[in-house]
C-alpha cells in the first residue's frame, strides 16, 4: 500500500500535535522522532515540520533530542536547503521589522535566524558550507539563489544582513 504524503497544512498540524504530546511526556524521543522522520520524506512535510518548529513556542527546537538530531540529519539536503531558505528569510524580515519599528516580530525573526544557526551546526558540514556558500553567492547577485532573493523582493540592506548571518555562524 502506498504511503501517504502529508500536505504543507498537514504537516505543520501533525507537528503540532506531536510536539504538545512530547513537551507533556507523552511521547518519548524515540517516538518523536520516527513519526517526525516521515514528515522529513516530502518536501511539503519538512516545511510544514519546519514552519511549526522554528516558529512556534515549542521547546523542541531549542533542546533537539538526539534521536531527532540522528533523523533530521539522515533527510540530507532537503532539510540543508529549507533550513538555509529559513535563515535568510527571518534574518531579512528580522531588518525589515526593526526599521518598522516592530518589536515582537523583529524578536520572533531573530528566535527563528537563531534556531537555523543552531540547526545548520548540527547538519553535516560539508553539505551545509556548500549551500551557503550558494546562497551568499546569491547575495551578490551571482548564482542559483539570485531568483530565490529576488522573488522575495529583498533589497540590499537585507542581502547584507544575510551574508552577515551566514559569515557569523563559524564564530558563534
Amino acid at each position: 500500500m502506498k504511503k501517504k504524503i502529508p500536505s504543507f497544512e498537514e504537516a505543520i498540524n501533525a507537528s503540532s500535535l506531536w510536539c504538545s504530546a512530547w513537551e507533556e511526556g507523552e511521547l518519548s524521543d524515540e517516538v518523536l522522532a520516527d513519526r517526525v522522520s516521515e514528515l522529513l520524506e516530502s518536501r511539503d512535510g519538512s516545511r510544514g515540520f519546519f514552519a511549526f518548529t522554528l516558529s512556534s513556542n515549542s521547546p523542541l527546537m531549542d533542546r533537539l533530542p538526539d534521536a531527532l538530531i540522528f533523523r533530521i540529519r539522515e533527510a540530507g539536503e532537503i532539510i540543508v536547503d529549507l533550513t538555509v531558505k529559513n535563515l535568510a528569510m527571518s534574518t531579512a524580515m528580522a531588518l525589515h521589522h526593526q526599521l518598522n519599528q516592530k518589536t515582537e516580530q523583529k524578536a520572533a525573526s531573530e528566535n527563528i535566524k537563531r534556531r537555523c544557526i543552531e540547526l545548520l551546526r548540527l547538519l553535516e558540514p560539508n553539505t551545509v558550507k556548500k549551500r551557503l556558500e550558494i546562497l551568499l553567492d546569491g547575495t551578490k547577485g551571482k548564482g542559483k539563489d539570485v531568483d530565490f532573493l529576488n522573488r522575495w523582493n529583498y533589497d540590499d540592506e537585507q542581502k547584507k544582513e544575510i551574508a552577515n548571518a551566514i559569515n557569523s555562524i563559524p564564530e558563534n
